[in-house]
């Protein structure tokens, strides 16, 4: 693409007169664009609805299975994902993943995956086996991604005073190994026979059980925060001394432990939207809780309580007082852009809670640091 066909395409049909046409290839990508970014005011006639004229470009017309081919022939990924993510959180085009056709070509992200969970409802049994597959190839992503850090900032470090006949790559002590096989040192080859290998101990992090209770506002808001505490619930189910529980609250309180092994199916089963009840969702987790002092309870809002924020504030009081640690997430997300009400943050401080924003990884070392003591 010539130079001259750069700046017609950024400056548009005006633009033509001056610097010529476009070829065959150079007019694709401008009606693909011209299909998304036609929807602003004065932005080239595309329609607001799926499916109408493509800014008035040649009488043809594109469609949303069109556009994704079109989008996917003629963008790198990096592009397609930009306008695929345009398109479902600037323009709301829900029929991204509501129509068979475009779910079989479109690519897997985390803005599809939040598009299908809030248009699941309204999608017909096969166009929800399709986009259960999406959900199943992003939540693999995540879980790939969050699974080494999480269990990384639980998992015990190498006790280097302490050696095990338990042999692990990982607990090689090297110097100890070679510094006590040297009289195996063999001067012609230049080597040395290692007649035993040294390993280290790892220290023993968990000796009692702890209670780890998630519970996660599921208003349409904190979808981000949905997603992320599913997969780390995920990641936290089995670790050892370590019992997961996790819950979801709007206005109502629903226990979803019983499928947090199955992130997939955990986020199929969340109903988005309502109102917030926070205080209802923390008096739910104080009735799960077992041994207060080994227990810590995570709540993930933006504490914009919809209900009475005193009768929050005392829930979290009565929790703190018991000897839970309680810890307030203002994002669960893998930046952790926090956005919440600062003034109810600021009185469960007061009352003894943690408050802040954390990424998974970040809120397992948490858990981590209090599991240890």
């Amino acid at each position: 693409m010539t130079p001259e066909q750069r700046w017609r395409l950024l400056l548009g049909e005006v633009s033509e007169p001056h610097l010529g046409g476009l070829d065959a290839q150079s007019r694709r990508v401008e009606r693909a664009v011209s299909w998304l970014y036609g929807r602003e005011p004065g932005g080239g006639g595309g329609g607001d609805r799926l499916g109408e004229r493509s800014a008035g470009l040649e009488g043809s017309q594109l469609g949303t299975p069109e556009w994704i081919n079109e989008v996917h022939e003629l963008f790198p990924r990096d592009g397609i994902e930009r306008l695929e993510r345009d398109a479902v959180e600037l323009y709301q085009i829900d029929d991204l993943v509501t129509r068979a056709d475009v779910l079989e070509r479109i690519e897997p992200n985390e803005t599809l995956l939040r598009a299908v969970l809030r248009t699941k409802h309204l999608m017909n049994p096969d166009v929800l086996a399709l986009a259960r597959r999406l959900v199943e190839a992003v939540v693999r992503d995540l879980l790939e991604r969050f699974r080494t850090e999480i269990r990384t900032g639980l998992s015990g470090v190498r006790d280097r005073r302490r050696h095990t006949n338990l042999a692990a790559a990982a607990n090689l002590d090297l110097h100890t190994t070679l510094r006590r096989n040297l009289q195996h040192y063999d001067p012609e080859t230049r080597s040395v026979t290692v007649e035993r290998a040294y390993f280290n101990a790892r220290v023993k992090r968990h000796t009692e059980q702890w209670q780890l209770i998630m519970a996660v506002d599921q208003s349409g808001s904190m979808l981000d925060s949905v997603i992320h505490s599913a997969v780390t619930a995920a990641c936290l189910w089995g670790v050892p001394g370590l019992r997961t529980h996790l819950i979801a609250f709007d206005t109502a309180v629903v226990d979803l432990t019983s499928d947090v092994d199955d992130p997939v199916e955990l986020l199929m089963k969340v109903q988005l939207g309502g109102g917030t009840d926070i205080a209802s969702a923390v008096r739910y987790a104080a009735q799960l809780v077992d041994a207060p002092r080994r227990t810590i309870v995570v709540i993930i809002s933006d504490f914009f309580e919809g209900g009475s924020p005193g009768a929050l504030v005392a829930e979290v009081a009565g929790l703190v007082r018991s000897g839970c640690v309680v810890l307030g997430l203002a994002a669960l997300d893998s930046e952790a852009r926090p956005c919440y009400d600062r003034a109810l943050a600021q009185a469960l401080v007061d009352v003894g809670a943690d408050v802040g924003a954390m990424t998974p990884g970040e809120l397992a070392g948490f858990v981590a640091r209090h599991v240890r003591g």
